[in-house]
C-alpha cells in the first residue's frame, strides 16, 4: 500500500508544475495544458483521499471536475483556434491587442 502522503505530495508538485506553466510561458497553449495539469492534480487529490476515508464523495468530485474539464476544452479550444485564425497566432502579447 502506498501512502496517502506520497499522492499528495505527487498532486503538489503537478499542481506547481501547472502553476509554473501558467505564470512563466507566453504560449496559450502551453498555459491552456498548465490549466489541465493543475485540474488533475487536484483529481488526484481527492481520490487519494477518498480512498484514504473510504469515501466515494470524492470520486463524485472527479467524475464532476471531468465533466467540467471536458466543456472546457471545448470552449477553450474553439477560441484559441478562432484567436489564431485572425492573428496567425498563439502568443500572449498578440491576444492584448484585441482590446477595442
Amino acid at each position: 500500500m502506498v501512502p496517502t502522503s506520497f499522492y499528495v505530495f505527487l498532486a503538489a508538485l503537478l499542481f506547481a508544475i501547472g502553476v509554473t506553466g501558467v505564470l512563466f510561458r507566453r504560449n496559450t497553449l502551453i498555459i491552456y495544458m498548465s490549466i489541465e495539469l493543475m485540474l488533475n492534480a487536484a483529481n488526484l487529490a481527492f481520490v487519494a483521499f477518498a480512498r484514504q476515508f473510504q469515501d466515494v464523495a470524492g470520486q463524485l468530485f472527479v467524475f464532476f471536475v471531468i465533466t467540467v474539464a471536458a466543456a472546457e476544452v471545448a470552449v477553450g479550444l474553439a477560441i484559441i483556434v478562432t484567436i489564431f485564425h485572425t492573428k496567425h497566432s498563439v502568443d500572449i502579447d498578440a491576444m492584448r491587442e484585441l482590446r477595442g
